[in-house]
C-alpha cells in the first residue's frame, strides 16, 4: 500500500471515509477483497506471498493499513512481512496501543514501514522511521504514502485535497474518489521529493496512479463508514500497463 488518504469524523454523517492505492510489482501473487473464509471477520485482500495484507478493516469495527517507507538502501535480511502487522491486528481482539505493545505489534521487527491501526474509540499512526513511534490522530484529514504520515509529497496533498473537495459537496457516490486514486499525473521536477533512489524512479513513482508494465498500482480502494455504523469497501484491480481487472464491493456495518 503507498498512497492514503482519510478522514476521520470529518461531518455529522461520517465516521471514516479513507481511499488508497495498493501499488506492487505485477508478478507477486495477491487475492482480491474478500471474506477470509479462515479469518470471517476479516475483510480484506491478501498478500499470497507471505499470507498478510495491505489494508483491511473487520466486523468489530477496526481498520488496518500499511505503507513501506522509501530508503535509498534495502532493508536487511531477516525482517519480518509488514502485511502479517495488518492481518494479526485484524484478526486479534487487542486496541491499537495494545497490539503495539505486543510482541506481533513490535515494528522493529520489521521492514521500514507506517502503520495505521484503528478501532472504535481511537486510531493511532506509527512508525518505525520516526523519533516518535505513535501518534493519536484526532478528527481531521490526514495523507501517508511512503514517507512518514502528512509528508507533503505532490501525490499525498492532491489526494487529501481530492478528498476535502469531495467531503465538502457532500456526496455518498464514490466515482470522484475512484477518479482521484486515477490520477496519472506527473508532478515536476523541482516538486518531486529525494529519497535516494534516483530522478527517473522518483519521477515514476511521483503519480497517484502509477502505470508499469513490471511494477505499478496494483488496486485502489474506497471505505465509506456512515455514523450510524454502516459501511461499503470497494476494490478496484488492475494488471500491467494499468488494465482493469475488476471491481469486488463489500457492505459491512461497524458497532
Amino acid at each position: 500500500m503507498c498512497l492514503i488518504a482519510f478522514a476521520l469524523n470529518p461531518t455529522p454523517d461520517w465516521r471514516l471515509v479513507l481511499i488508497a492505492n495498493r501499488d506492487e510489482f505485477h508478478a507477486r501473487p495477491a487475492a482480491p477483497l474478500a471474506v477470509w473464509s479462515d479469518h470471517p471477520e476479516v475483510i480484506a485482500g491478501r498478500d499470497i506471498e507471505a499470507n498478510g495484507t495491505w489494508l483491511g478493516i473487520n466486523t468489530r469495527g477496526q481498520l488496518a493499513a500499511v505503507t513501506n517507507v522509501r530508503l535509498p538502501e534495502p532493508p536487511r535480511a531477516g525482517l519480518r512481512s509488514r502485511g502479517a502487522l495488518a492481518l494479526n491486528y485484524l484478526a486479534g481482539a487487542d486496541s491499537p496501543l495494545q497490539y503495539l505493545g505486543s510482541s506481533a505489534g513490535k515494528l522493529i521487527e520489521y521492514g521500514p514501514c507506517n502503520l495505521l491501526l484503528m478501532d472504535a474509540s481511537q486510531a493511532i499512526y506509527a512508525s518505525n522511521q520516526t523519533d516518535v513511534p505513535t501518534q493519536t490522530l484526532a478528527s481531521g484529514i490526514y495523507g501517508l504514502s511512503n514517507a512518514t504520515l502528512d509528508t507533503p509529497w505532490p501525490k499525498t496533498t492532491t489526494l487529501k485535497q481530492a478528498l476535502a473537495d469531495w467531503l465538502s459537496r457532500d456526496r455518498a457516490d464514490s466515482t470522484d474518489l475512484f477518479t482521484a486514486l486515477a490520477n496519472p499525473a506527473t508532478p515536476p521536477d523541482s516538486a518531486l521529493p529525494d529519497t535516494g533512489v534516483g530522478l527517473a524512479r522518483e519521477r515514476f513513482v511521483a503519480p497517484a496512479f502509477i502505470r508499469g508494465r513490471e511494477y505499478g498500482t496494483r488496486c485502489s480502494t474506497v471505505i465509506l463508514v456512515a455514523a450510524d455504523g454502516s459501511g461499503v469497501v470497494t476494490e478496484r484491480r488492475f494488471g500491467p500497463d494499468g488494465v482493469g481487472l475488476g471491481e469486488t464491493r463489500i457492505l459491512f456495518r461497524w458497532p
